[in-house]
């Protein structure tokens, strides 16, 4: 009877996305055993990928669309996802205000907004679904979702009453906040976050210092920026009297988790356990002999709410072996052993750049994957 394997990488960080990881995967097993089942479960964790990940595994759709970019002068051509034949949409905020929309250069997070998220989820509402997924991995924002609750609606006053255009460098100058005209069908519609962060918003651990420097912050912009998020925080908790900045992932995508929490009563879940739920992967792990599952890196943080950690956590419950590959395999990985994972592969050759190994990785993983099922089936004879 031939093997089953279930395969179910995240993204290889600006080399391969998931699916495509999946497809070396199974190459490289059938390669040595052609005869194998070969269930592909492409994953994600509320970052890249999270969208496509779940159109794949749902049979859903993309819904193309036009919003505001990272900076307010920008408009992109992009998309979200429905499934469950339209009752839930699936937004990425990467792919309206994500780092890889600009250029090194012109990465500002006193600048950047999260508006065009609003506007996607704007155009959800359109479609009437009746719940919205929103993945808040890989921003370029540190707005607290202000941004995003004015393209629902939400009036910031100045001083002298006027509306400020929401960035992360003028929630300082922010004195009123004004929901009369908040998009009503908030009201109705259920709004999960998936994050795979669980930083608050504000201090020494916030949006701003944990992640402003690689959103272009300087030490001195990463102190303006938490000032502004917490003189922010202090005027939504005075207007709708509850507080979110210490919530868990309320720091996530700039301040994002907490603007979607406050202005949208948002629900924030780990996003690697919502993908797990929504692609059904313990049913197909449960008749699998084997999991495979990696991504870029592998080492010590694998264990804090990364996707290989969870996708093993799922298979040691049913005491199938997990092989995990990573382009770049770090310090601290001797404890992901006694977390379900059986091996724990690095992809590329010794002396490799990284210019080599993002160019390459297709091929390594496939080489990699071949090695390690040649040595496995030699044991097993």
């Amino acid at each position: 009877m031939p093997l089953t394997f279930v395969l179910a990488p995240d993204s290889f960080k600006e080399s391969m996305s998931a699916e495509q990881a999946c497809q070396a995967m199974q190459r490289g097993i059938q390669n040595v055993l052609p005869d194998t089942l070969c269930i592909h479960v492409p994953m994600a964790d509320g970052g890249e990928g999270t969208v496509d990940t779940l159109i794949s595994s749902s049979k859903g759709q993309r819904i193309p669309c036009e919003v505001t970019g990272p900076l307010p002068d920008q408009r992109i051509q992009t998309y979200f996802g429905v499934i469950d034949a339209g009752k839930t949409a699936i937004i990425e905020m990467a792919k309206a205000n994500g780092i890889d929309l600009l250029e090194a250069a012109r990465r500002n997070p006193l600048l950047t907004s999260t508006c065009g998220t609003g506007e996607m989820i704007k155009s959800a509402l359109d479609l009437e679904a009746s719940k919205i997924i929103i993945g808040l991995g890989g921003s370029v924002t540190n707005d607290a979702g202000a941004g995003m609750a004015q393209a629902l609606g939400a009036r910031f006053l100045d001083a002298q009453g006027l509306e400020i255009q929401a960035c992360g460098g003028n929630l300082d100058q922010i004195i009123a906040i004004d929901l009369s005209e908040l998009d009503s069908r908030l009201a109705d519609i259920e709004i999960i976050i998936a994050s795979d962060v669980n930083n608050p918003l504000c201090g020494p651990n916030g949006a701003s210092a944990i992640f402003g420097p690689q959103k272009g912050a300087t030490p001195e912009m990463v102190k303006q920026l938490d000032q502004n998020l917490s003189h922010f925080a202090d005027l939504v908790a005075r207007h709708i009297g509850r507080d979110h900045r210490h919530v868990a992932g309320a720091g996530a995508a700039g301040g994002l988790g907490f603007g979607l929490m406050a202005f949208t009563a948002a629900s924030i879940r780990s996003g690697v356990e919502l993908i797990i739920q929504q692609t059904d992967l313990a049913n197909k792990i449960a008749q699998a002999d084997y999991v495979l599952t990696g991504e870029g890196k592998l080492d010590h943080q694998t264990k804090l709410g990364k996707t290989p950690f969870g996708v093993a956590q799922v298979a040691q419950k049913f005491n199938k072996p997990v092989l995990a590959f990573a382009g770049l395999v770090g310090d601290g990985i001797e404890s992901l052993y006694e977390s379900g994972f059986s091996q724990i592969i690095g992809i590329n050759p010794p002396d490799f750049s990284l210019e080599e190994a993002l160019k390459n990785a297709e091929v390594n993983l496939k080489k990699a994957v071949s090695k390690t099922i040649k040595n496995i089936e030699e044991q097993r004879i």
